[in-house]
């Protein structure tokens, strides 16, 4: 039983859920405690770290991609109070993302030969335009997991990449405005055991959550052990959540316990 979901995204960034709506939908999912991570964006919607809402506590938080040398991860901060130097970070970083969305947007309309009903704001995440790509009536694309495997992924013809900051920034910047500070999906990156070493510098990392991909050649493989080995040399608290960009919550995510944890360092 999923108590609390840690990762979860607003149409404050690339999710669907408003704010106001994140309540019901934990409430519906049986989750009592909830992170919003929005995207390089701290929601303006928090009146503090922590708060109650429609029952549920909320946490104010942010997702932060940084640069770590030869790949780009994501960090967590949770409980956050906005420190002047992150804003204006934030603030930086969405005036680069509507430029390179305004850019994916192009490239894709002239890739597929169509007008997308999607234009570039802060915000803005290449999901919006995938679904807007699934949503086109003269395209064949049905699920926004196909549009980033053609089109816009890392690697495909119609990627922009972004300007980020660094590792240390990042960690600087969100331990400076945080209670907990951690590594988002740590198997998801091209490295995961360069990832994790960077967990040195860090709070917590995410164990649980929805998706991974084999570590090394062993299919049956799956790394946990290696997220769990970085927990015991790092002495991090274990996260997780849904990372969720729709409205379904609890799929993933803490037990109780395991966020009593975290609650008490925010």
């Amino acid at each position: 039983m999923v108590y609390a979901d840690l990762h979860v995204h607003t149409q404050h960034s690339d999710g669907t859920l408003t704010l106001d709506e994140v309540p019901a939908a934990a409430r519906e999912a049986g989750v009592s405690a909830v992170a919003v991570t929005d995207h390089d964006r701290i929601h303006p919607g928090f009146r503090a770290p922590v708060e109650e809402r429609g029952g549920v506590e909320v946490v104010a938080g942010i997702e932060l991609r940084v640069e770590a040398g030869d790949q780009r991860l994501d960090l967590l901060g949770y409980g956050v109070t906005p420190t002047d130097d992150l804003v204006a970070k934030t603030e930086r970083i969405q005036r680069d993302r509507v430029a390179r969305g305004r850019a994916i947007i192009e490239n894709v309309e002239s890739e597929l030969g169509v007008t997308l009903d999607v234009e570039p704001r802060e915000g803005l995440g290449r999901p919006h335009v995938a679904r807007s790509v699934v949503a086109h009536p003269d395209t064949d694309y049905e699920v926004p997991d196909a549009v980033f495997a053609d089109l816009i992924g890392n690697d495909g013809p119609c990627f922009v990449a972004r300007d980020v900051p660094d590792f240390e920034t990042g960690v600087e910047l969100l331990t400076d405005a945080c209670g907990v500070v951690g590594l988002a999906h740590p198997l998801r990156y091209p490295d995961p055991e360069a990832a994790l070493a960077r967990c040195d510098a860090l709070d917590a990392v995410e164990l649980h959550y929805p998706y991974d991909r084999p570590v090394g050649d062993d299919p049956a493989d799956d790394g946990r052990a290696l997220v769990e080995a970085a927990i015991d040399e790092h002495d991090l608290l274990a996260t997780g959540g849904t990372d969720a960009h729709g409205r379904e919550l609890g799929v993933e995510g803490l037990d109780e316990a395991a966020y009593a944890d975290v609650r008490a360092r925010l």
